[in-house]
């Protein structure tokens, strides 16, 4: 990743989940301006999902979501996704297209 690390402090998952979130059938983001020039990126994946196998593959194919689209975001971000059941059967173009909707109603995307 070019411009982003990953977001591992708890009482950082915390204070996002504090905001008010974007959500659709796949996904809830959520985001908050951190004041540095890197964007801190967090999934989170609960056990309703499935066993560990299915949680980390919808961890990969949002963590690849990402990094396909970076440079479409804003730098400064911190951005917390949390994955939804419907997010295990789902094709990635319908995974993509609901990452970068609900990137773009936060604010997080750069205007094109």
């Amino acid at each position: 990743m070019k411009f982003s690390c990953a977001l591992k402090l708890n009482h950082i998952f915390r204070r996002l989940y504090a905001t008010s979130g974007q959500a659709n059938s796949y996904l809830v983001l959520y985001a908050r301006p951190n004041r540095t020039a890197t964007n801190r990126v967090g999934i989170t994946a609960s056990k309703k999902l499935g066993h560990a196998v299915v949680r980390n593959r919808v961890r990969r194919r949002l963590r690849e979501i990402y990094r396909l689209n970076e440079d479409r975001f804003n730098p400064g971000w911190d951005i917390v996704v949390v994955a939804r059941s419907r997010c295990v059967n789902a094709d990635f173009q319908k995974l993509t297209k609901a990452y970068l909707s609900l990137a773009e109603k936060a604010g997080v995307l750069k205007p094109q």
